[in-house]
């Protein structure tokens, strides 16, 4: 399996941090965080012109469906969050363990989950309303779920009314502005795909260039052991297979139809690196530890993208020789 091109770019980024952190610190005169800043709130403008209501009306109607996603999403995951941060107290860092229950707190991704629902002949139109709610959903449920691990870890208070308002003002408005301007916009972004899909993850590779920017300046990776970075990546990877293997046991007896599994399945286990970085950023903004937070969404993007790749391709094909 090849390596995907974002990530690859992703680590490159990762590297040059480490080569060149004040480049991108806060007290760097490119001032790169506010770039990043204004990058987000044009990357969530333009998914909000890219994003065409009657495809999110055309799934709407399907509860069971629905259900089934977003309880994935926003409560069997967080549940493995949580257990993981609490149990693995005595072994594993705070940052460590708060980035592992960060990536469980996520929305679904919309542009992968939808990709792979068509790749394996699933049912599209109920995964873009999904993964369009999700991600709406995700605003407001992620930092309530951060500000539960803030409290029950007696890490201080955490302000969760201001952190929804900074995300919603830097992901939702601009993202609301997009689908009223998309009538005027909607032909041009048609016509610079490319480079609309360049932006955006130029964006998403700045964001993560600046976290490892500020946590290398800050030599923050003195603080963290290098068996910690193994164990996540085990903990991942595992799961990664763990929750697929529920969700197509769940949605088995759920009786949903192929249609409906494969969008079920696809986008209640992806999780949103282009939800979650920007979030992230908001989120921990004052924190000397958002690369570590990081780590795990970026090693589960990989992992996700490999593993439902396969399992789409092979149901896809499964399903046109069952026609």
């Amino acid at each position: 399996m090849r390596i995907d091109k974002f990530v690859l770019s992703m680590l490159v980024a990762v590297l040059l941090s480490f080569l060149a952190p004040w480049i991108g610190a806060k007290n760097s005169p490119l001032h790169l965080e506010t770039i990043s800043k204004w990058g987000v709130a044009l990357v969530f403008f333009l998914h909000g012109a890219n994003l065409s209501f009657d495809a999110i009306k055309l799934g709407a109607s399907n509860w069971r469906l629905h259900l089934f996603i977003q309880s994935c999403t926003f409560i069997f995951y967080p549940l493995i969050g949580f257990a993981f941060f609490f149990f693995a107290k005595d072994f594993i860092s705070f940052p460590v363990r708060l980035g592992f229950f960060y990536l469980c707190a996520l929305s679904s991704t919309i542009s992968s989950s939808v990709t792979l629902t068509g790749i394996g002949k699933g049912n599209v139109a109920g995964a873009v309303f999904d993964a369009t709610i999700s991600g709406i959903l995700g605003i407001f449920i992620t930092p309530f779920l951060v500000s539960i691990i803030m409290h029950d870890a007696n890490l201080g208070h955490f302000d969760i009314k201001k952190a929804i308002f900074d995300i919603a003002k830097t992901l939702l408005l601009p993202f609301i502005l997009g689908q009223f301007f998309r009538p005027i916009i909607i032909n041009t972004i048609n016509k610079h795909k490319k480079i609309i899909g360049f932006v955006d993850k130029s964006v998403l590779v700045l964001i993560v260039f600046v976290a490892f920017c500020n946590a290398n300046y800050d030599k923050i990776w003195n603080k963290i052991a290098p068996f910690e970075i193994i164990i996540i990546l085990i903990s991942i990877i595992t799961l990664l297979a763990f929750v697929l293997f529920s969700t197509i046991e769940v949605a088995k007896l759920f009786g949903f139809s192929h249609q409906d599994k494969v969008a079920g399945v696809f986008c209640g286990v992806t999780k949103s690196l282009a939800n979650g970085a920007p979030i992230a950023a908001i989120l921990f903004a004052s924190s000397p530890y958002l690369g570590i937070i990081l780590i795990p969404i970026m090693i589960y993007h990989q992992s996700q993208l490999i593993a439902c790749s396969l399992l789409a391709g092979k149901w896809g094909a499964n399903n046109s020789i069952s026609n």
